[in-house]
């Protein structure tokens, strides 16, 4: 089964841009600066960040839908973060290195199943969840810290 993978649009945090650390505090975010790689997973473009390179630590909502699972979770945004990512069938390296906990919802936004699984072996997950037809999309996030990653759904 094709499937479809997307990173978030850079257009909600394109104004915490360029802004000084301390205005950057004030809206609630805070700058690092990459000292590792894996270790600044950005959600746009779906890399980690090169170390030196800037991003934006804040918080995103991740699951808009009024119900008992909307959420939202801390992320990292690439500052200057450019073309959100969108691949079929192409797992993005980002998530390779680490365990990653896949939700599935309905149409409905609500759970109806879930994995966990090494980024290593995602694959065969992706398919089984997108196999059940009661399954609409899939968000991936970071297990360890619990973040959003990125979308799945059916290509």
């Amino acid at each position: 089964m094709d499937f479809r993978i997307t990173g978030l649009s850079a257009e909600p945090f394109r104004p915490l841009f360029g802004l000084t650390d301390d205005e950057i505090a004030q809206r609630g975010a805070r700058r690092y600066i990459a000292d590792a790689k894996p270790g600044y997973p950005d959600r746009v473009e779906l890399r980690d960040a090169e170390p030196g390179e800037a991003v934006i630590l804040v918080n995103h909502t991740h699951q808009p839908a009024h119900t008992p699972y909307r959420a939202s979770h801390a992320i990292f945004v690439l500052e200057g973060a450019g073309e959100a990512y969108d691949r079929v069938n192409e797992i993005p390296d980002v998530l390779r290195p680490r365990v990653i906990s896949l939700r599935a919802f309905n149409s409905e936004n609500m759970i109806v199943d879930a994995d966990l699984v090494k980024g290593t072996e995602i694959e065969p997950a992706i398919e089984r969840l997108l196999g059940d037809t009661e399954v609409a999309y899939i968000q991936a996030h970071y297990a360890t810290r619990g973040c959003y990653a990125a979308r799945i759904e059916r290509a």
